[in-house]
């Protein structure tokens, strides 16, 4: 078995890496965690934008749309974190 699991490391390491065991005849459990790992690893993401050609125009605006994005979300996460700042000494900085 050790060595059965070994060459399929070799050719196979994503595969085995995520392989889950199906507890009490519970398939849809499974599939859930399969998916949700699969989704945190973007491999979802990667199969999506990979299984039609996405022409040169399109790959420039969804880029810029997620640049875009990433910068609002940087900001909008920034100024919520200020806003449910507690226990300050005072509580809005530059009001007197």
């Amino acid at each position: 078995m050790f060595l059965t699991l070994k060459l399929l490391a070799n050719r196979h390491p994503s595969f085995v890496a995520r392989t889950v065991f199906v507890k009490n005849n519970n398939v849809d459990d499974a599939c859930r965690l399969v998916n949700r790992i699969l989704g945190k690893e973007g491999i979802l993401e990667q199969f999506r934008l990979t299984r039609y050609y996405e022409k040169p125009f399109q790959t420039r605006r969804r880029v810029n749309h997620e640049k875009c994005k990433a910068i609002y979300n940087e900001d909008m996460e920034r100024k919520i974190h200020f806003v449910l700042r507690k226990n300050r000494h005072e509580p809005f900085p530059g009001c007197h």
